[in-house]
């Protein structure tokens, strides 16, 4: 009896972070998205790059902050506050010396891609990574605490203050200046919530020995935190150094519409169910039950969302222009790829949650490195072959074909240590399956009908049937089951 009780109990907590961080998540990426494609407008391909080279060092230098102390606040089975103070002061030196090494390296990062300039940009990553810092011991105070409202109010705050940042910024005709202050922004309004959330005010107090179990841990799951963020943004870095910044504006519009959604709904994964994970894991059935009602969730939430996108990914791509006119329409195929394979990759990602949650954040580094290895192999093997145009859309094919090993991986993994079968991991996936299979159906019978339909008219039928399939899915998911 107490068993059940407490699995309800974890399938509430997870319910309430899907559902506040799900909201604040969709809220914030569809103003995120239209704010980009707006700021699109004013800036010209080579700006879009040069801006998105200088956030894929940002992102990586960033992944630094905290070492992984957050996880370990929240894994740990006792806090005090002498510990909190400690790590703070910790967490907030090694971000001011990261700021330091990131300004020191700015000319070099330049003068490998003979981008001039660039070294300026640097500042504003910089000047982040002490704010973000400040940031971690609140919000993983929050996140101990389970308190998904307050964190789905500081991630749509903040979402909001950046894209207000990049918009007025491009509006004033900053040029690239526009995504890297709206990155810079971010941490401001982030750090600015996360204070108002959970006030938090440190004391004078520091002595490692306090926190010496803490960073143990903190740096097995910093290295899994880095080499993911190093594999999320090493095309970029890639793609940009072989090809340039105007090829990289393509890559980077692609993959933005078709993995940003994606990622969203992947920052709620680990947000909700790591903490969740991680009281579950002393059970076997308790975990495996909180596994299965996230992989349904991910599934009904992600994948006929990718479908659609595919299904708009021409008409979109060749009506979004920049600001010389030209548009966008080279972009369409690699944002089909990258959609179908953003549907593995967040299926992928609950292992990091399952891995950090029971205890071994180590092995969740392990399956990053190796996906990252996959990854850039891939795609250095593509750009030494294959020119821009078609070399983007086979930087996509990588993506794509990174996650299917990791998958099976998972699911021996699961398998052998947790006794869930693959037949049950699969159970999940047959609804939205069976509502794809619906959208597809819709989309093609209204395209017949309309014989000749213009880009925007596909696209609303596109998202018609995409809205439509959701709606079933809801109807599904609520409709009361049989006694």
């Amino acid at each position: 009896m107490t068993e059940l009780h407490t699995t309800e109990d974890h399938r509430r907590h997870l319910g309430r972070g899907f559902n506040w961080l799900g909201g604040a998540a969709i809220i914030a990426k569809i103003v995120d998205f239209a704010t980009i494609l707006v700021v699109l407008l004013y800036l010209t391909k080579a700006q879009v790059g040069l801006g998105s080279l200088v956030i894929a060092f940002g992102m990586v230098i960033e992944a630094f902050d905290g070492l992984g102390t957050g996880d370990a606040v929240l894994q740990a089975p006792s806090i005090t506050r002498e510990q909190l103070d400690s790590l703070f002061w910790f967490i907030f030196a090694v971000a001011v010396l990261v700021a330091g090494l990131t300004l020191l390296a700015a000319p070099l990062v330049q003068m490998l891609y003979g981008q001039p300039g660039m070294a300026a940009f640097f500042l504003l990553v910089a000047i982040k990574q002490p704010l973000v810092a400040a940031a971690v011991i609140p919000l993983a105070l929050l996140n101990r605490a389970l308190r998904y409202e307050a964190i789905a109010a500081v991630n749509v705050g903040a979402t909001f203050g950046a894209a207000l940042t990049r918009f007025a910024i491009a509006l004033a005709g900053g040029g690239a200046w526009a995504i890297a202050g709206g990155y810079m922004a971010s941490g401001v309004f982030i750090l600015a919530g996360a204070l108002l959330a959970s006030p938090f005010r440190p004391r004078l107090h520091f002595h490692y020995p306090e926190i010496a179990p803490l960073l143990r841990f903190g740096l097995r799951s910093a290295s899994a935190n880095t080499l993911e963020q190093i594999f999320k943004n090493i095309d970029y870095m890639l793609v940009g150094w072989f090809y340039g910044a105007a090829p990289l504006a393509l890559y980077r519009v692609a993959f933005d519409v078709a993995m940003e959604p994606a990622m969203a709904i992947g920052t709620i994964i680990n947000r909700t169910a790591l903490p969740v994970f991680a009281r579950a894991a002393a059970v076997p059935g308790q975990l495996a039950d909180a596994l299965l009602w996230s992989l349904r969730r991910v599934a009904v939430l992600n994948a006929p969302l990718m479908v659609g996108l595919i299904l708009m990914a021409r008409p979109l791509m060749t009506l979004l222009h920049d600001s010389q006119g030209h548009n966008y329409a080279a972009a369409a195929l690699p944002l089909q790829i990258l959609a179908l394979a953003a549907i593995l990759r967040i299926t992928s990602q609950l292992i990091t949650p399952v891995l950090v949650g029971s205890g071994v954040p180590g092995k969740a580094a392990w399956v990053s490195a190796a996906t990252l290895v996959f990854l850039t192999t891939g795609i250095f093997a593509v750009m030494l072959y294959f020119p821009a145009r078609s070399g983007i859309a086979g930087v996509a094919g990588v993506w794509l074909a990174a996650y299917p090993p990791l998958l099976i991986w998972s699911a021996f993994y699961l398998r052998r240590h947790w006794q869930i079968s693959p037949a049950t991991l699969l159970r999940p996936f047959l609804l939205p399956g069976a509502a794809i299979a619906g959208l597809l159906i819709l989309n093609f019978a209204a395209r017949s009908i309309f014989r000749h339909p213009g880009l925007e008219a596909q696209i609303a039928i596109a998202l018609a049937a995409t809205l439509l399939a959701y709606a079933g899915l809801f109807w599904s998911t609520r409709a009361p089951r049989p006694a």
